[in-house]
């Protein structure tokens, strides 16, 4: 002991210098009430400000942006004191926890989850499941989790602003992240604020409110040197410092290191100023006893910081207490109810400078001492890297953490369990099994560079046949994906051949995996399209011969069979079939077990309802966003959310459906996805958005083109068609609509038919339009219902005269009153008040085109509006342009909001829907009030009624 004493007071010695070094830069933050950081004034009024917003009721979000040691931490400092009179919650990411899925979520949370009492009982249900408070066998609903972080946080600002610090939070675990981002995107009104901090930009920040913290600029530089130093240093030597640290202030204050150094005589090696900002705490530990540097190596290992863990394990490896004294003394580390490092990078460098050796002893201590039944999963992780070679009970242990891990909704930590169990599985078997395993993980998690490494590795081990098919099956999907990602055209179709490929080798090996396997090859076929126009045939004979061998039972056979029928008989034949698989589907969906069918093949459905004239969209849709949220799919949630769009659209509700895509285009942002365009052009296209529709038109043919995806290309043409055809260009219109129908185009070829129909008869071609009404004719009348009977009858009406023509416009309206149609009911009113304009009194001509006008200008479709506003003025009826939408001057979120409002759903229930907290709903009912001048629901509902 005695011994021990002497060393460390040496070590003391050795360090006092540097001691007043990382206090200069780190605690000596000035008074917030009196004066900011030096050299950062435009960074502490930003915080300031940020604070001052939460204060007065508002939401704020900031990223704090900056290489390591230019003084975010600093900031986060000063702004946690500026904030003193708001509950302040802390987390920082620590390297060692980034695999332990919600562990920064739960570090943050903590002080406030007395407050989940008052969340709805499947919040607090997936929320505490998420922390480990309890458990219910199955994963949590990722997005109730968000949800469930966005109500606790509201509820405690209710007594006064919460500010949210987390620091380092590029070492986050994935899903603490996804978590926050996504609370992040849907603060609005709950006095609640989110600082991040991060040395680079992350997936998930983009589009946050960005501060970049530079350099301080040299006046503030040598300031700052010389308050550190007074009358140390001589000019010559300042300046050297100032121009080599760039303004770095930690790499500024590494000086005193190397002042000796700057007066050595001529000729003498100089030590550079700044060797790197970690440098300088490499030094700073280098110093420190032998038992004190271990001490830390177990301190940076540990991130709960938990004293009483931390006691144990420096017992466990024979050390006293009073080592940690000089690590104390230092001002590297602080010990009371926390074990906390005084800035990140101190933990960082404590942690990489230790030796193999000596990390493997830190987290062996630490796995000896972690209770197996609180915290197994800490524990295995502390296990895995404690050994020094392959172990089967360690890699059993993490493959049951990754099961938790799954059951908890960490897929990324499920991955990096099971990755870490291949590299500890001695059994080249079993090693192979589990690589497979963690490679589906990666895939599932985007990571497609490791999910290819684990497929060599478990392709080098002995694999059954099953399990070959299922590794090869795999190995296209990431093919697949990493060609839409490039833009690679050929790797994108031949993709879809291999996909053929896996499911004729499945066919003896699992029925169930080869028919998912056709199932996915078709949907792949699909997105190539026109650019490949002979694979979609190939693929389908190749699934219908597979499939004649029995009758399809489930609703994945019956879908699987209806496509392999629509593409190798064509879609009148198909017809039973494909509705027999549709009902199917919906039947399934209402009872909650459809979770397949979005998951993988979000295509087929949607396509599914179009090609069987359906009026189901409304339902199919919503139950997919249900089921990717409930899933906490985060990938499959924007296409959900974009076909729910598009579904709102036929019910005439564009200000939802406008609403509901930049939710899609906002968690596409979040998660690093290229915001989806199918649904924005077509929600455009009826709005009458020329520019945006040309615009997004013009980049999804050339990104066809380049990218082998020719559906998209198709979509554009149809788009192109449809906002030409409202806005009366109908020459321009027939030429998108004759390219379109220049390939089959699954899923909304009958669409295109109908409008080149209209724009071939207006456009004097009726040659063509008689052509395409034929098509129209045979398709419709194998669906055979009231939607498919209502656009045919519209069609023939405006190839017809007389009395005939009369009869079938009447018949096209009276079917689509009976849908939920409202967009394509107005459009049958104005081309039968158009017809009547010419060839009736005008007087009659004006109430279908009034009752057309009205209801176009309810649903914000402007171009079609201006078109039955054009024609009544030429019927005599004088009527000015309006603002088109119901509530005019609400936003697309206060209409959304005021129509599930009016529908007679909670503010909780329209929060779970729309992913804000009910607080939001709340103050946007309020404004939603006083903007249309009501006082209850009640007038709400007759309002928008």
């Amino acid at each position: 002991m005695t011994g021990f004493a002497r060393t460390a007071a040496g070590g003391v010695g050795c360090i006092r210098r540097s001691r007043q070094v990382v206090n200069s830069i780190v605690t000596a933050i000035p008074d917030p009430s009196t004066a900011a950081l030096a050299g950062r004034d435009l960074e502490c009024r930003a915080l300031g400000d940020l604070v001052d917003a939460l204060r007065s009721g508002r939401s704020e979000v900031r990223v704090l942006q900056g290489e390591a040691g230019i003084g975010k931490t600093a900031l986060l400092r000063y702004l946690r004191e500026y904030a003193a009179n708001c509950t302040v919650l802390s987390a920082v990411g620590v390297e060692s926890d980034m695999d332990l899925a919600f562990a920064g979520l739960q570090q943050l949370c903590a002080p406030v989850l007395h407050h989940r009492a008052g969340l709805s009982q499947p919040q607090r249900d997936a929320l505490e499941q998420a922390f480990g408070l309890s458990s219910f066998g199955i994963a949590p609903d990722r997005f109730l989790v968000g949800l469930a972080v966005l109500g606790l946080l509201a509820a405690a600002a209710a007594d006064r602003p919460v500010l949210c610090v987390v620091d380092d939070v590029q070492w986050l675990d994935q899903v603490s992240a996804q978590t926050l981002f996504f609370v992040a995107r849907r603060l609005q009104a709950e006095s609640v604020g989110l600082v991040f901090a991060l040395r680079s930009p992350i997936d998930g920040t983009a589009g946050l409110p960005t501060l970049i913290v530079g350099g301080l600029d040299d006046r503030d530089a040598r300031s700052l040197l010389e308050s550190a130093f007074p009358g140390r240093l001589d000019a010559a030597v300042v300046d050297r410092i100032v121009a080599e640290s760039r303004g770095n202030p930690l790499a500024l204050l590494e000086s005193p290191k190397y002042v000796d150094a700057f007066d050595a005589p001529a000729g003498t090696q100089r030590v550079p100023v700044s060797a790197g900002v970690e440098q300088h705490y490499r030094q700073l530990i280098n110093d420190l006893p032998v038992e004190t540097r271990m001490f830390l190596h177990v301190a940076a290992a540990e991130p709960v910081g938990d004293p009483a863990l931390l006691t144990r394990a420096l017992a466990h490896l024979g050390l006293e207490i009073s080592a940690m004294a000089p690590a104390q003394d230092a001002e590297l580390i602080h010990v009371d109810t926390r074990v906390q490092f005084h800035h990140p990078l101190a933990r960082s460098v404590a942690y990489r400078s230790a030796s193999l050796e000596q990390r493997r002893a830190a987290h062996g201590a630490l796995a000896a001492v972690t209770d197996p039944l609180v915290d197994p999963d800490r524990r295995a992780w502390h296990r895995a890297l404690a050994v020094a070679s392959v172990d089967e009970d360690v890699a059993l242990d993490l493959e049951q953490s990754a099961d938790r891990a799954r059951q908890r909704g960490g897929t990324a930590s499920a991955a990096a369990f099971l990755t870490r169990a291949v590299e500890l599985t001695p059994d080249p078997a079993q090693r192979s099994v589990r690589a497979l395993a963690a490679a589906e993980a990666h895939r599932e998690i985007a990571s497609f560079d490791t999910a290819r490494h684990l497929l060599a590795t478990a392709e080098r081990g002995p694999l059954s046949g099953l399990q070959r098919a299922r590794l090869g099956q795999l190995r296209t999907r990431l093919e697949f994906a990493g060609a839409r990602a490039s833009g690679d055209a050929e790797t994108l179709a031949e993709a879809v051949t291999q996909f053929t490929a896996v499911a004729r080798q499945l066919e003896a090996l699992d029925a169930e995996l080869a028919v998912e396997a056709y199932l996915e090859a078709l949907c792949a076929a699909m997105y190539v399209g026109r650019s490949a126009p002979t694979l979609i045939a190939d693929v389908a004979a190749s699934a219908r011969a597979a499939l004649t061998t029995s009758e399809p039972r489930t609703p994945i056979e019956l879908l699987t069979r209806a496509l392999a029928e629509r593409f190798a008989i064509g879609a009148a034949e198909a017809m039973p079939a494909m509705r027999r698989a549709l009902e199917a589907i919906k039947e399934s969906a209402r009872a909650g077990g459809a979770g397949w069918f979005w998951r993988g093949f979000p295509i087929a459905h949607e396509s599914l309802i179009h090609e069987t004239w359906d009026d189901g969209w409304q339902e199919v849709a919503s139950y997919a966003v249900r089921s990717a949220t409930g899933s906490g799919a985060l990938a499959l949630v924007p296409a959900a959310l974009s076909s729910r769009a598009g579904a709102h659209v036929e019910l005439g509700e564009l200000a939802s459906a406008s609403s509901l895509i930049a939710e899609a285009n906002d968690l596409s942002i979040a998660i690093n996805y290229t915001p989806l365009k199918y649904h924005r052009m077509v929600v455009a296209a009826w709005q009458g958005d020329e520019s945006e529709v040309t615009r997004l038109a013009t980049a999804a043919i050339e990104s066809g083109r380049t990218r082998g995806e020719g559906r998209v290309a198709g979509l554009a043409h149809y788009a192109t068609a449809v906002v030409n055809n409202g806005l009366g260009r109908y020459a321009v219109a027939l030429g998108a609509a004759r390219t379109a129908l220049e390939y089959d185009d699954f899923g909304f070829r009958s669409g295109l038919l109908v409008e080149a129909v209209e724009a071939a008869v207006r456009a004097d071609d009726r040659v063509f339009a008689q052509q395409v009404l034929g098509h129209l004719q045979e398709r419709a009348r194998a669906a055979g219902t009231p939607r498919a009977l209502g656009a045919l009858a519209r069609s023939r009406a405006l190839l017809s005269d007389g009395r005939q023509a009369e009869a079938l416009y009447l018949e096209s309206i009276t079917h689509f009153e009976a849908t939920n149609q409202l967009i394509h009911l107005a459009r049958a009113r104005l081309v039968y008040g158009e017809w009547l304009r010419r060839n009736a009194p005008a007087t009659i001509a004006r109430e279908p085109l009034r009752i057309a006008h009205q209801a176009f200008v309810q649903m914000g479709s402007a171009a079609f509006a201006e078109r039955a506003r054009r024609e009544l003025q030429a019927a005599g009826q004088k009527i000015r342009k309006q603002p088109t939408s119901a509530g005019e001057e609400l936003s697309p979120q206060e209409h959304q909001i005021a129509e599930l409002a009016g529908q007679g759903l909670t503010n909780q229930e329209i929060a779970g829907q729309l992913f804000i907290s009910a607080h939001t709903v709340e103050w946007h009912l309020r404004k939603v009030f006083t903007k249309l001048g009501i006082r209850s629901r009640r007038d709400l509902r007759r309002r928008l009624g």
